[in-house]
């Protein structure tokens, strides 16, 4: 299985044999490769597919590579954008990234022997001819702005080059460099199978899978994988078992069957643009090979309540190249056993957590996404940082939002961890935002010529201690357990409360207009942008909790059934009568009463949302109660 001659097939071509003459040479060269892609991406973050056939492209190469091809605003989300009368959408190749062949290994060409393979060109999107839009496009206006944004501030403030090591001002610099990854936690299992909810919650909290051996077909398919992706040149570091999980069982043939397991992937930065690319080309190639040996995968946040959820953790680094040839981190300090960092690392460490509220919506968009964000599965719920004890001593506190990563003897590879997004957020946006907000953090730390301790100082700040450019009834730093040693309460009234619900994140967009203003830049984030995310993420919201959440806990409430007989005793009597109590309130309406899911449901179709959100939560809580309960009732039974 996927036994195929590698070293005979076109996997990527890079950027610099994008000339038309090379393009048309290679997949001459490549008869597998039998169609050609152009890929936008909307809003959402969803990617466009279609095939072009091979000869097709070629006998129109030119014009395609230059001027793209047409869509309408129907095939891609831009709402209040690209719309009914108004639709004209192109796609225009970027040629600055790799480009990677999409093979369908169950389809095998008899003239080749070899899968057929699709050339995914990433495209930038244009709408009417003039507008750029989408998420790609956001992502790239961030990036420039970025990098002749910190330029122009490390020329106007050159006190800064004291506490970086390999450049003494900005005329050393030739390029700024923005450096990006992301690791990949999924689920797997067989099709069909359903693992004992108590079993994977048990084996969770043994740690009796992380890290551990894999086995049987889950094995095979994760070398492969590897494999396959380091013929891409996504240069691969690991894979293994995450957290979550329980055994498999072996059948009688000696077949692995029953698997539900968690696995992580990861793999070497790139520069922004081109990591996010990767993850999504990782993906499909993920979802592809484990196909091929009998396993689904799912790269939910929250498949399964009460088990550890999947993130995808997000890498932000920056550096420069000198004009000798030298790369040399923007982040590390000059003296690292001293300092953690020097004051660009600790303004965009700053600017992060001052403006994270504009950047949650485009890392938690959806119910999946929040279900994943809650206390007791090591997913981040509050706006806080560790960095250590002491500069030598660096943190691994897995409990906070976005932690420091370093080592002493490796200055590049001094970095941000965001710990928030998950396997579905939009990493074009969380790239793009993300660095516009480490950019108004390292405009005010420089601008305010502040040292390396004056910084620490600052983000180590106590809650009502004024601060130049951090809120003053915040605290933004802890190296405690975020979850064991603060109350929700003290979580709350230090850090903030954590939007529940997709209503309540999506409103930091018009609570905090200066934040959308410190990530938004030179029409990075435009309004017209930020306006059409909005309406996508409700109208996403609002559908799946009419059309989905609420039917599904309608199932739940009716499998909720009397199980106990004539040997019951009060204790099941009284159960099960608090029991239906709860499936009444919750899912039976009378004349004089509506229930809860009936509630929820006229909020959302009468467009109040922010009723609609308190019912929301109030569902949850309810519904939660009621399957502890139907536990408790069901394990006291014979």
């Amino acid at each position: 299985m996927l036994d195929f001659d590698f070293e005979r097939m076109l996997f990527k071509i890079p950027p610099s044999e994008h000339t038309n003459e090379e393009i048309a040479e290679i997949l001459k060269a490549h008869p597998e490769v039998q169609f050609v892609s152009l890929v936008g991406l909307d809003i959402a973050g969803n990617d466009t597919d279609e095939r072009i056939p091979v000869k097709l492209f070629l006998d129109d190469m030119d014009d395609m590579l230059e001027h793209g091809v047409q869509t309408d605003g129907s095939s891609v989300h831009l709402p209040k954008i690209a719309e009914l009368n108004n639709a004209k959408v192109d796609m225009i190749p970027d040629k600055s990234v790799n480009w990677y062949v999409d093979y369908n290994f169950d389809n095998i060409s008899m003239k080749t022997g070899l899968p057929v393979g699709t050339l995914r060109i990433p495209a930038f999107l244009i709408h009417n001819e003039k507008a750029e839009v989408g998420a790609r496009v956001i992502l790239k206006k961030s990036m420039e702005q970025f990098k002749s944004g910190l330029m122009e501030l490390l020329r106007q403030n050159p006190y800064v080059f004291e506490y970086i090591d390999g450049a003494d001002s900005a005329e050393d610099l030739e390029e700024i460099l923005i450096t990006s990854a992301t690791e990949l936690e999924f689920w797997v299992r067989t099709p069909e199978d359903k693992a004992d909810k108590e079993q994977l919650s048990t084996s969770q909290e043994l740690k009796e899978q992380y890290w551990k051996r894999t086995y049987g077909p889950v094995r095979t398919a994760l070398e492969k994988t590897l494999e396959i992706l380091d013929c891409y040149g996504i240069e691969m570091e690991m894979g293994h078992k995450e957290v979550g999980g329980v055994k498999s069982k072996i059948t009688r043939t000696g077949n692995h069957d029953h698997i539900m397991e968690q696995l992580e992937i990861d793999w070497k930065y790139s520069n922004a643009m081109q990591a996010a690319d990767n993850e999504k080309h990782v993906k499909y190639v993920v979802r592809d090979v484990f196909n091929q040996f009998g396993l689904s995968t799912t790269f939910m946040a929250k498949p399964v309540e009460g088990v550890a959820g999947s993130g995808e953790h997000t890498h932000l680094g920056v550096s420069a190249r000198t004009k000798s040839g030298k790369v040399i981190s923007l982040f590390a300090a000059a003296e690292p056993k001293k300092d953690f960092l020097n004051p660009i690392g600790f303004g965009g460490l700053m600017g992060i957590l001052k403006n994270y509220e504009v950047i949650n919506p485009f890392v938690s968009p959806s119910l999946d996404a929040l279900n994943r964000l809650k206390p007791g599965y090591e997913a981040p719920v509050c706006i806080v940082t560790s960095l250590g004890h002491s500069a030598h001593e660096p943190s691994r506190n897995r409990t906070i939002l976005i932690g420091l990563v370093r080592d002493e003897r490796k200055p590049l590879a001094t970095r941000f961890e965001l710990r928030s997004p998950n396997p579905k957020s939009n990493t074009y946006l969380i790239l793009a935002s993300s660095y516009m907000a480490m950019l108004d953090g390292i405009r005010s730390a420089l601008e305010a010529k502040k040292t390396p301790k004056e910084l620490e100082k600052s983000i180590s700040k106590t809650l009502g201690e004024e601060d130049f450019y951090l809120e003053k009834e915040r605290e933004y730093r802890t190296e405690k357990d975020v979850f064991e040693d603060f109350t929700e309460e003290e979580r709350n009234a230090r850090f903030g409360a954590a939007p529940a619900t997709v209503w309540e994140n999506l409103r930091g967009f018009t609570k905090y207009p200066e934040k959308v203003a410190a990530i938004s830049g030179d029409g990075v984030f435009s309004e017209a942008s930020i306006e059409s995310y909005t309406v996508y993420a409700l109208t996403q919201w609002k559908t799946e909790l009419h059309n989905r959440t609420i039917p599904e806990y309608m199932r739940d409430i009716r499998g909720y059934v009397k199980l106990h007989g004539d040997d019951a005793t009060d204790y099941d009597i009284d159960n099960w009568e608090k029991i239906t109590s709860l499936k009444y309130e919750i899912a039976k309406s009378s004349l004089s009463k509506k229930c809860l899911l009936a509630r929820v449901k006229e909020a959302l179709d009468c467009g109040d949302l922010q009723r609609a959100s308190d019912l929301q939560l109030e569902l949850q809580s309810k519904m939660s109660m009621l399957r502890n309960l139907y536990s408790t009732y069901r394990k006291n039974l014979f």
